[in-house]
């Protein structure tokens, strides 16, 4: 299976997707692309802008995953004004490969977000504190999300570090570890979403 990993972090999502898979990643930060290497050297890493990639490229794959940037939409820009910050609008470029997807493109596709500070303008599924858009259905199975316990966001890390990956990248990574971290999907949600667009025959009206 050919999979397009679109604004893929450090690949959480990705992280049990196992080596059967051909996986291309794509990242805007070079340094937060250099940790998703390390994590995952098989895979095809390319640092550039991941909503072009997806327009010139989206037929070359059999299943799409994208995390498009989220501050804008999250609750959390609500509490700008609150505190004496400048508002900004929400960026449409997650409505625009929503609909693209839908569309145009013939494999399976999720676009994943946080919830939003208001009412979706498509309506998602639900898990965790994400939406997804997907074309098949996800079953919440009740995975529970793990909280990070500290700014170097060692439960996560540690997860994606067993299977003796080089990880000095990201404890090098002078960002914001415990931000880069919860902006991940829990692996285990990751699998499981991958395994229901395989395994659903009756795609959903997204």
């Amino acid at each position: 299976m050919k999979i397009l990993n679109l604004y893929c972090g450090i690949g959480g999502n990705r992280k049990l997707w196992g080596k059967d898979v051909d996986v291309t990643a794509v990242e805007l930060n070079p340094k937060i692309a250099k940790i998703y290497q390390d994590f995952f050297p098989d895979d095809k890493v390319i640092v550039g802008d991941a909503h072009e990639y997806l327009l010139e490229h989206f037929e070359e794959y059999d299943f799409i995953w994208s995390s498009p940037p989220c501050p804008t939409h999250s609750r959390m820009n609500f509490l700008l004004k609150a505190k004496g910050k400048d508002m900004v609008f929400p960026d449409m470029k997650l409505y625009e490969e929503i609909i693209f997807l839908k569309t145009w493109f013939k494999g399976k596709y999720v676009v994943e977000n946080v919830r939003s500070y208001y009412k979706p303008l498509i309506v998602p599924q639900e898990l965790q504190s994400h939406y997804f858009w997907a074309n098949f259905d996800i079953v919440d199975t009740g995975l529970v999300r793990k909280k990070v316990r500290n700014d170097k966001g060692m439960t996560l890390a540690i997860k994606m570090a067993q299977q003796n990956m080089i990880i000095k990248n990201f404890y090098n990574y002078n960002g914001d570890k415990r931000t880069l971290l919860n902006n991940c999907v829990e692996p285990e949600l990751g699998l499981h979403i991958l395994n229901e667009s395989e395994i659903d025959k009756y795609p959903a009206p997204f």
